[in-house]
């Protein structure tokens, strides 16, 4: 097994050569800190860092942990091994043959053993030691030397910046239109310090008033660019979004099944409806039904893909690169939509508002086709072997779009107990209602990401507390409104990520559109109460 070894690290300059700055952990074997100093190569490696300067050495004890004896300061008991380069394994090379290291050694790792014997302080240097990296202070000096200045930006002080401050933000005064200045600070970054870092304009924290030529007041934060851009998508995270897409196909084909329940066999229409029923039917009987619910299954996944394509078709032309969706399957509607994510740092909000609406707006688009012609279809004597029944209390379940099937079918249809409808009613009900979902105002959902752009930080979280109160009571989605609560707590809750211009406003009309596109999602998930159902002839209400 081998004595009781600590192993700390040692920073490899002239005035720190032999200092124990970073104690890790104990073990009992020595050559684990060899195992160490390689972990410590690789780490750099990874994360692009020059960790050469660290090296790992162990003191051995017979008494006890951490290097020292029962009076904590104990080094004639100690015996140092040590990973120098060069002259500095030759230094300790007596070190490691003999039972005991010289005496310059103990009294170096003695005078400064009790100062960083903390093992908080050990762990904060070590959490720094893995942590991202940081801006360099010397490009910090040279970047408020050579960008900031009286014609564009004057510096009075500085802060950190980032999630984990690992970025500097420069606070003081603009000296110009700040879409210039920001542009001017960009291109100067580029010959300054080349392609190592991103410039950020963002709005002044806890600024007491605006900008004096108007709107708030700006300050600029730098980040390195491995730290602020996103990850590239991994191999692993395509196999997932590949077996997601499977099971929403899955899922698409059971939406088609479901819709011609008067078509199923009756043991069959009792194991899907009957929660007390547990005896398994023949799965074999739902073969049949299979080629009829693909058209259905089409339509939804027609509308899933159309919205991912109206992303990548809008997100092309500003260079901006895009995610592998990663579609959510559900029985109810086929699929809760996708997760598709930002891959590269937005230029500004304005992007930012075309990018998240363009899905959403293709996706209605088509679903809306879908549902008008199947309307259509749905009152065309000619049609009726295609027609499958539906009860018509599922009309309450949006207040728009049970207004137009009540406009389109009549009141003697849409008041009768089943309603015959085409199966692209169902398929346009379903992409429209997974329209909606994704226009909600919160977190990162399409609909948070457009309310982010057009409006700011601060309105999305009163939009989004408000939403999560919506879906909490039901108000919205009604029977669909806590599990799609559930899920964006659980993946979608987070605001999107800065723009490099996070000042400069968006236009009216991209407000404006902004606001209609949510005015028209709340009024697609709201559900029809029984009474104003009653009055508008919306489905068939019993009063008991």
């Amino acid at each position: 097994m081998g004595t009781l070894t600590s192993c700390s690290l040692v920073p490899l300059n002239s005035e720190f050569r032999f200092n124990p700055v970073r104690r890790i952990f104990t073990f009992r074997d020595k050559i684990q800190c060899h195992r160490i100093n390689s972990h410590i190569s690789k780490l750099g490696k990874l994360k692009h860092v020059d960790f050469d300067r660290f090296r790992c050495f162990s003191i051995n004890n017979k008494d006890g942990v951490d290097g020292e004896g029962e009076s904590g300061n104990n080094d004639s008991k100690s015996n140092v091994t040590t990973a120098l380069p060069d002259e500095d394994n030759r230094a300790f090379n007596s070190a490691d043959k003999s039972p005991t290291p010289s005496t310059s050694q103990r009294s170096s790792l003695s005078s400064l053993g009790s100062a960083y014997n903390n093992f908080q302080v050990d762990s904060f240097k070590l959490m720094e030691l893995l942590g991202p990296e940081k801006v360099d202070p010397t490009d910090v000096k040279l970047i408020k030397d050579n960008l900031f200045g009286y014609s564009t930006f004057w510096v009075t002080k500085e802060e950190p910046f980032g999630e984990l401050g690992e970025g500097i933000l420069f606070i003081g005064n603009l000296r110009g239109k700040r879409e210039d200045v920001f542009s001017k600070l960009q291109n100067r970054l580029i010959e300054v310090t080349g392609d190592k870092y991103n410039l950020f304009m963002v709005e002044e924290p806890n600024s007491d008033s605006p900008d004096p030529r108007g709107g708030p007041r700006v300050s600029f934060g730098l980040l390195r660019k491995e730290v602020s851009e996103p990850e590239p998508t991994t191999l692993w995270q395509y196999v997932i979004a590949s077996l997601l897409f499977l099971l929403t196909i899955g899922t698409s084909v059971e939406l088609g099944i479901a819709s011609q329940l008067n078509r199923l066999p009756p043991e069959l229409v009792k194991f899907l409806t009957d929660p007390n029923y547990t005896e398994a039917p023949d799965m074999e009987m739902l073969y049949p039904f299979v080629e009829s619910a693909l058209p259905l299954a089409y339509g939804v996944l027609g509308v899933l893909l159309f919205h991912e394509v109206g992303h990548f078709l809008a997100a092309f032309p500003k260079q901006v690169k895009l995610s592998i969706p990663f579609f959510i399957p559900h029985i109810t509607l086929g699929s809760f939509g996708a997760i598709t994510q930002f891959k590269s740092i937005l230029p500004d909000r304005s992007t930012q508002v075309d990018v998240s609406l363009s899905g959403p707006f293709a996706g209605a688009v088509l679903s809306f086709s879908m549902f008008a012609v199947g309307l259509l279809l749905s009152s065309n004597p000619d049609a009726a072997g295609d027609l499958v029944q539906v009860p018509s209390m599922l009309f309450q379940g949006s207040l728009l779009l049970g207004l137009i099937s009540r406009a389109t079918l009549g009141y003697a249809a849409i008041h009768a107990a089943t309603v015959p409808i085409h199966p692209l009613v169902i398929a346009g009900w379903c992409g429209l209602t997974i329209q909606a979902f994704n226009m909600l105002p919160v977190g990162c959902l399409d609909g948070g990401r457009s309310v982010q752009g057009a409006f700011g930080k601060g309105a999305l979280m009163g939009f989004g507390l408000t939403t999560y109160t919506l879906l909490g009571l039901g108000v919205l989605g009604g029977p669909l409104s806590l599990p799609w609560g559930f899920y964006v707590i659980l993946s979608q809750r987070s605001p999107e990520k800065p723009c490099l211009n996070d000042v400069t406003e968006v236009g009216t009309w991209r407000k404006t559109f902004v606001g209609v596109a949510i005015f028209l999602a709340v009024l697609t998930l709201l559900p029809v109460w029984d009474e104003l159902a009653e009055e508008l002839g919306i489905g068939l209400i019993t009063t008991f």
